[in-house]
């Protein structure tokens, strides 16, 4: 059985359901110390935070990932236990075997078939939070001053998030958009269906203003960047009764926008549909901004990960900024160059969660010579 095969066994087989860790990561700090790592625990409240650094001088590289896992769901769906990693017709099934156990294995391997890691030129870094899945609010986020004042400054930020698409390397992220959240609530006056003037139903109010947003054209995006797009996610009233008028209508929805928008701008043309369909009737909506959008310009960090996928693949990669959030969010603050390269993402989230075991070794043996290729720049 191979290194990464069972380190990746190992992981899987660790509940580790947000916010917590199963041991995920003392797993992964005894497997690094034996390198020379050094290891900082940065918990906050419930979450495991940690952060691994290498013996050596030189720029940083800082791996980014995560150790904890969605919920299984129910478990009598899966064909074999979620947290019992299990070999089947090519594949490793387990929750976390894509997202992102895999990732995590693969790069702790990397690192062990270094030699004289301490001589590279560069230092390596391994930042682990059991908080991506969740809030998100005590894991990254919480821990960048201190991992500031541990590490120096970041020089590139590989995340492990899996980012392939058809097959391992097809596709690495360069940024993310921004997601901005609102739940809005249109009021009025409860009564008896059957006696409408004395009720005021704020229902078709809520429905004009939502085909209003619906209707938006937001920006153009830009050549990094899809156009700012709208999901509504809820809608609700305060009665489930059929022979009430409601008193209160409610909606929720999301805008993933590109950097040709700010939040701020989006939630004034919000606010000005939400004043137009309400009129005089009152209306409240609360906001929560989860994520700025991001980009890295291509830098070393890029060269290095194009140049690997390709003799390793025969194709370079696609560069894109699709897909939801990712922990790289809070780091391209701090000057690092930010890219995600993963494994192939079909699976993630879902029953049966899986990856190809051919992947495990590869998606290694590429983390390895984007560590060489780095160190052959300094």
């Amino acid at each position: 059985m191979s290194a990464v095969l069972e380190l990746t066994q190992a992981l899987i087989n660790r509940a580790s359901v947000t916010p917590d860790d199963g041991g995920c990561q003392a797993l992964i700090a005894e497997r690094l110390g034996a390198l020379g790592f050094t290891h900082h625990a940065l918990a906050r409240g419930e979450v495991s935070n940690q952060l691994s650094l290498s013996p050596g001088d030189g720029p940083l590289l800082l791996f980014l990932g995560h150790t904890d896992v969605v919920p299984p769901g129910p478990e009598a769906v899966w064909q074999s236990p979620p947290f019992q990693a299990t070999e089947r017709g090519g594949y490793l099934y387990g929750r976390g075997a894509a997202d992102m156990k895999s990732s995590l294995a693969a790069f702790v391997c990397a690192c062990e078939q270094l030699d004289a890691i301490e001589h590279l030129g560069i230092r390596i870094g391994l930042l682990l939070t059991s908080d991506e899945e969740g809030p998100a609010e005590d894991g990254i986020r919480a821990v960048t001053q201190a991992l500031s004042e541990l590490a120096g400054p970041i020089d590139w930020c590989l995340v492990g998030e899996p980012s392939s698409h058809a097959q391992l390397g097809d596709v690495i992220r360069i940024g993310r958009r921004g997601s901005l959240s609102a739940a809005v609530r249109f009021y009025g006056q409860q009564g008896h269906v059957a006696y409408p003037a004395g009720a005021d139903n704020p229902v078709p109010r809520l429905a004009a203003f939502l085909a209003a947003l619906s209707a938006t054209h937001w920006d153009e995006g830009n050549a990094a960047f899809p156009p700012t797009s709208l999901q509504i996610t809820q809608l609700a009233t305060d009665t489930h009764a059929s022979n009430v008028v409601p008193g209160e209508a409610s909606a929720q929805f999301n805008l993933r926008f590109a950097p040709t928008s700010s939040a701020d701008s989006l939630r004034v043309r919000v606010e000005q549909l939400i004043e137009e369909h309400a009129g005089d009737r009152p209306s409240a909506v609360d906001w929560h901004l989860s994520a700025e959008p991001f980009m890295s310009e291509p830098g070393a960090l890029r060269a290095a990960v194009d140049e690997v996928i390709e003799a390793h693949t025969g194709t370079r990669p696609i560069a894109n900024t699709a897909g939801g959030t990712s922990d790289g969010r809070f780091i391209a603050p701090l000057g690092a160059e930010v890219i995600e390269f993963g494994p192939v993402n079909a699976s993630i989230h879902q029953i049966d969660e899986r990856i190809k075991l051919d992947e495990l070794g590869a998606l290694s043996a590429c983390y390895k010579d984007i560590i060489l290729a780095l160190a052959r720049i300094t």
